[in-house]
């Protein structure tokens, strides 16, 4: 029993299942189900596709480079039938399967790191750029919170201002300007007093 591989979207193609498509030049087109027959007849790229295999390989998402994966290879080679041999292949193709798995986990875990760092940072410069959205009751306690971060970044800079040569201390007081800037930027908005009051029509 052979399994195939979709053309459009490289999902399975278990037998009695799915559709076959031969072109005028006898080239076999298999496909797992109409969604990809039907973008497949639209002539639509399916590295365009999000839900494609192609897709999520192109911009990282699977494993691309990995021994496992040259296990799954065609090989249209006509082997003589032996009982021990079949009996061993069936071990391994079990094991193969396993070490896949186990290296898409770890592959996954590697590429989620730091996810939860990025959208700390991310929704902390969403409150400050939008604290006059705020009501007043919160405003004080996220001014509090904004400030004592910036102190705690020029105490680590100022440490590591010894060490450094003259071009990367320059680099340092520009990222200290900027920070102070930033700062001000944000008293500002808190010290807006009360909600902003909505124009509306009598």
């Amino acid at each position: 029993m052979r399994i195939e591989t979709c053309y459009f979207c490289s999902q399975p193609c278990y037998p009695s299942k799915g559709i076959t498509f031969v072109r005028n030049d006898a080239r076999v087109f298999r496909f797992c189900r109409s969604k990809c027959h039907k973008n497949f007849k639209m002539k639509r790229n399916p590295r365009k596709l999000a839900w494609t295999k192609s897709f999520r390989r192109a911009h990282g998402k699977e494993m691309t480079v990995d021994s496992t994966l040259s296990f799954a290879a065609r090989r249209n080679v006509p082997v003589r039938y032996n009982r021990d041999l079949v009996a061993t292949t069936l071990k391994a193709m079990q094991r193969v399967s396993e070490i896949r798995n186990k290296r898409e986990k770890q592959f996954y875990k590697n590429r989620m790191r730091g996810n939860r760092e990025r959208q700390l940072e991310a929704d902390k410069k969403l409150v400050a750029e939008h604290q006059h959205l705020l009501p007043p009751e919160y405003r004080d306690a996220v001014k509090e919170t904004l400030e004592d971060e910036p102190e705690e970044t020029m105490d680590v800079i100022e440490e590591d201002e010894e060490e450094l040569d003259e071009e990367e201390v320059e680099e340092l007081e520009r990222q200290k300007a900027q920070q102070k800037l930033k700062s001000k930027k944000k008293q500002r908005l808190v010290r807006g007093q009360g909600a902003e009051e909505m124009d509306v029509d009598a």
